[in-house]
């Protein structure tokens, strides 16, 4: 058994090469082999995001703060706030991050295969992050009644 207590592991910031804006890293656990999930909080400020990215084996957002965005390449924005669940299935194109006005936290969780947990992709333009470009609007049209 291993316990790690709260604070005992440093806080890092988020590199700019994958991320936009001020993210915060706190990190929770990674597994010992066999096992090989790793947990971790990230918090966002306002207007902050991840770049595009996909998980082999997928990941696990449990928000615990604030309000924040998260889309699917090709499905409009969505909103996420504190005690929402967003699944991502493994190799699914995707980025999350904060509000405009708000900051958001969330535990994410994802596993590793062949020691590697996320593949990072192109960054999310601000047209993107703001909902306007053509993935969000193909889906709108298909979801009006």
């Amino acid at each position: 058994m291993d316990l790690k207590r709260s604070g005992s592991q440093h806080s890092q910031k988020a590199p700019a090469a994958h991320f936009t804006g001020t993210v915060r890293i706190d990190p929770l656990f990674q597994s010992s082999a066999p096992a090989r999930a790793g947990g971790a909080y990230v918090t966002f400020e306002p207007c902050a995001r991840s770049d595009w990215h996909t998980h082999p084996l997928g990941q696990t957002l449990i928000v615990t703060f604030g309000c924040g965005l998260h889309q699917r390449w090709g499905e409009p924005v969505e909103e996420i706030r504190p005690g929402d669940v967003v699944t991502v299935g493994p190799n699914e194109k995707h980025w999350h991050g904060a509000s405009p006005t708000t900051a958001m936290t969330h535990i994410a969780i994802q596993e590793a295969l062949d020691g590697k947990a996320v593949e990072w992709l192109e960054k999310v333009t601000d047209d993107q992050y703001q909902g306007r470009h053509k993935g969000a609007v193909e889906s709108n049209e298909r979801k009006a009644p």
